[in-house]
C-alpha cells in the first residue's frame, strides 16, 4: 500500500515538473517572437526613414536647378548690355562650366517661346538679355522717334561725348559723365541718333557706339570735322590755380 502511494506521489511529480517544462519553453518562444517583432519593427521603421530621407533628397534635387535658374536670370538682369561671361557666372554660383552652360542653355530655350519678348543671347562667351526685334517698332513709339524734335540736357551730353569721342563704350561714357548711360543709351539708339559699331577688346568686349546719319541730319553737319573745337584744358594751370 505504501508502494503505491510512493508511486502516485512520483507520477504527480514527474507531471508537474512536465508543465513546469512546457511552460518554460512555451515562455521562451513567446520572447523569441517579441524579440523577432521588434526587430522587425525596427527595420520597417528604418526603411521607411530612408525611403523619406530619400524622397527629401530628389525634392531639393529638382528645386535646385530651377532655384539656380532664377538666381541666373536675376545676375543677367543685373549686368545688363555689358553682359557677363561664362567663367565669372560660375565661379559666382559655384558651378562648373559645364553646368553653367547647360543652365543658360535652358534660360536660352525658355525665352526662345513667343510669349516672352526678350531674349538671351551669346556673344563667344559673354551673355546677355536683349529685347526681341518685334519690340523694336514699339519702343521707337515709346521713345517718340522722329516726333520729338527736343532733346534734354542729359541726351545732347551723351550725344556730343559719342560724337567727340567715337567709337566709344558705355563704360567710357559714364566715366565722362559720371552718370549711368545705359537708359539714355537706349533711348537714342530708338530715336536712331547712334548705333552700334563692334565691340571694343578690352576685357569683356563691350559694345562701341557711334553717330547716325539721322545725327548730321539733325544737326545739318556733312561731317563730324564741322563740330566745334573743343576747348583745351591746361592741368598744370588748373593745379597752379588750387594753390594760389
Amino acid at each position: 500500500m505504501n508502494e503505491e502511494i510512493l508511486i502516485e506521489e512520483n507520477k504527480e511529480e514527474e507531471k508537474v515538473a512536465e508543465e513546469s517544462v512546457e511552460e518554460t519553453e512555451t515562455e521562451e518562444i513567446a520572447e523569441s517572437e517579441e524579440t523577432e517583432n521588434a526587430a522587425e519593427s525596427e527595420e520597417t521603421a528604418q526603411e521607411n526613414k530612408e525611403e523619406v530621407s530619400e524622397e527629401e533628397v530628389h525634392r531639393v534635387e529638382v528645386a535646385q536647378p530651377s532655384n539656380i535658374e532664377a538666381i541666373v536670370e536675376g545676375l543677367l538682369y543685373v549686368v545688363g548690355e555689358d553682359g557677363v561671361r561664362v567663367e565669372q557666372l560660375a565661379m559666382v554660383i559655384e558651378k562648373s562650366l559645364e553646368d553653367t552652360r547647360t543652365i543658360l542653355e535652358n534660360i536660352q530655350r525658355k525665352y526662345a517661346e513667343e510669349i516672352y519678348g526678350i531674349e538671351l543671347v551669346g556673344y563667344g562667351s559673354v551673355y546677355k538679355f536683349i529685347s526681341k526685334s518685334a519690340v523694336y517698332p514699339y519702343a521707337q513709339t515709346l521713345f517718340g522717334a522722329a516726333k520729338q524734335n527736343t532733346l534734354s540736357q542729359a541726351a545732347l551730353e551723351t550725344l556730343a561725348i559719342i560724337a567727340y569721342k567715337q567709337p566709344i563704350t558705355r563704360v567710357e561714357i559714364e566715366e565722362l559723365r559720371g552718370v549711368s548711360a545705359e537708359v539714355m543709351l537706349r533711348k537714342l539708339q530708338a530715336r536712331n541718333l547712334i548705333r552700334e559699331a563692334g565691340r571694343s577688346e578690352a576685357v569683356g568686349r563691350p559694345i562701341l557706339y557711334e553717330v547716325t546719319e539721322e545725327f548730321m541730319d539733325s544737326f545739318k553737319l556733312y561731317t563730324l570735322n564741322e563740330l566745334p573745337d573743343l576747348p583745351e584744358y591746361n592741368q598744370s594751370e588748373e593745379n597752379d590755380n588750387l594753390f594760389e
